[in-house]
This record gives structure tokens, sequence and C-alpha cells, in this order.
């Protein structure tokens, strides 16, 4: 069976909500619409950049429903269901089996508390046991294994466990990893910043949290590395960098806030980062906007 089901380019969407939770379909719509128009392959919903975690498991239930009613087969939906009590994370697993979300992803519980490799182990396949889905690996720095290939590689033997949404700086690492299985594993890469670096070494594809804004220049990257073309590739990469540079420095632990606060300068009513997380001044606003502009973001 291949295991490479996903490749290109799908941002991590934020999640759009209103004070009280409820979820904002209209600029899920207007949001998704436009990533499309703009060339990418599909979403990942409710992980970190989504705050799914730090929401209740209704307001993400409703979240996939919407952003899987919105692509309209034009796109696929990877949904991520990791949360930090089990049963709504078993819960969050069911109900994408049935609303038609193209695949499922979860952070290891380590993430919250420190299990062992057999715990974790364990719990993916927990996960996987309640789907037919194929299921994604969300590996992070915090993903705690002595030795990460030897890991994944006991994590790809679970049924339904195709690969890993890769968000770790380690490129020497990666390319161990998707060596893993030999090489039939879906690998993603996860952090923006270095998006070519992962192409470079072997990854599939990838999925970001600053693509919510910049789409287009992650897709026109995606294709000049597939074409060969690595100075297109390069250049578009320090254009995103010198973007993601700005929203680091706008944003608080991340860009969920920036990313939030940019796409409310284009238009589009997404709301706040939960609290407590920062809200702007129509100062920081301006501000904002004004270094954004003068990168080419258009408003």
């Amino acid at each position: 069976m291949d295991n490479i089901r996903f490749k290109g380019i799908m941002p991590a969407l934020i999640t759009p909500f209103d004070e009280n939770g409820a979820i904002k379909s209209k600029a899920v719509n207007q949001l998704i619409d436009w990533h499309l128009s703009e060339g990418v392959q599909g979403f990942y919903i409710c992980g970190t950049t989504g705050e799914g975690p730090a929401i209740s498991a209704e307001s993400r239930m409703k979240m996939a429903e919407v952003s899987i009613g919105a692509v309209k087969g034009r796109g696929i939906i990877i949904d991520h269901i990791g949360a930090p009590d089990i049963h709504d994370a078993l819960r969050l697993t069911r109900h994408a089996s049935q609303i038609g979300a193209a695949a499922i992803a979860s952070l290891p519980p380590a993430y919250f508390f420190k299990y062992t490799e057999d715990e974790v182990v364990e719990y993916y396949k927990t996960i996987a046991g309640e789907t037919d889905l194929p299921v994604l690996v969300y590996a992070t720095s915090m993903t705690s294994a002595a030795n990460l290939p030897r890991f994944i590689g006991r994590l790809m033997e679970i049924p339904n466990v195709i690969g890993a949404k890769f968000s770790i700086r380690d490129y020497y690492e990666m390319r161990r990893v998707k060596e893993v299985n030999g090489g039939n594993i879906n690998l993603i890469n996860g952090p923006d910043e270095t998006l070519l670096c992962g192409l470079v070494m072997g990854a599939d594809g990838g999925i970001g949290s600053t693509y919510n804004i910049m789409p287009g220049w992650f897709v026109g990257l995606y294709k000049a590395f597939t074409d060969g073309d690595l100075k297109t590739a390069q250049e578009y990469q320090y254009r995103i960098n010198r973007v993601i540079s700005v929203l680091l420095r706008y944003g608080v632990n991340g860009v969920v806030n920036s990313t939030k606060a940019a796409l409310g300068l284009m238009g589009y009513d997404v709301g706040h980062a939960v609290y407590p997380a920062k809200t702007y001044s129509n100062q920081e606003l301006a501000d904002l906007r004004n270094e954004l502009e003068k990168l080419g973001i258009q408003f």
C-alpha cells in the first residue's frame, strides 16, 4: 500500500470564532475559497494554529463540519483530534470518520505530560483503532524518543498510520525518518520558515501557520521546487521569511495572534485568538499592516 497520500501545500487553517466560541462559518468558507483559488491542495484544521487543544470538542466538531462542507471535494481536510482528554480525542476521531475527513492527525500525549515511548505507541494504537482513516503522527520537539527514526518506525507498524507532520527543525533527523519503512512514509514539513529545507530532504509537502496569509507564495515555492527551479524556490522562501519575521515580532508565543490580526486587516472576520491571548491596539494594527504592505502582502 502506498502511504504517500498527501502532497503539496496545506494551510494549518486558523479557526474563526467569536467571543463565545461559536464558529464563524462565513469566514471559514471565505478563507477556504481564497486559499483554494491560490492553488493549495487542502487544509489541516484544529491543530496548534487552529487552537484545537484550547477550544471545546463541540467547537472543533463544528469547525470540521464547516470546513468539509466548504471544501466541497475541491481539496482535502486533515482533522487534528489530539486533546488533553483521551475521551475527547476518541470522540473527535469517530466524528472525523463520520463526516468525510480525508485523514486525522494527533499530537502525542507527551505534548501534555511525559509519557514513555511504549505509552505513546499505545496511544496511537488506540486512536487508529477507532477509525479507518489514515493517521498522521504530529512530531514536535516535545516528542520524547531516544531514537526518533526507530520510534516512528514502530508507529508505522500500526494499521492506518501513514506518516508524520514533522515540525522539528532538524533536517538530518527528517531525512532519517523519511527513510523509515523503505521510504514509504508520508512526511510533511512543519516549520514554515524552512519549507524548502524540508522539500530538499524529502518532505512530500508542507503544513503551516503563515500559509494562511500568503498561500500563493507557498504554492509558488512548492511548484518551483518540483519544477527543478531552485533559485525561484529560494526567492520565495526568502520573501516568505521576511513576512514571518514581522509576524513573530508582533506575535506572542508564535504567530497565531498576529496571523489572525493580519487576516482581520485583510477583511476576514476571524475574531481573536483564544483568551487570554493578546489583542492589538488600533496603533499596533496600523503598524502591522504598514510593515506587511511594504513586504508585498495585499490588503
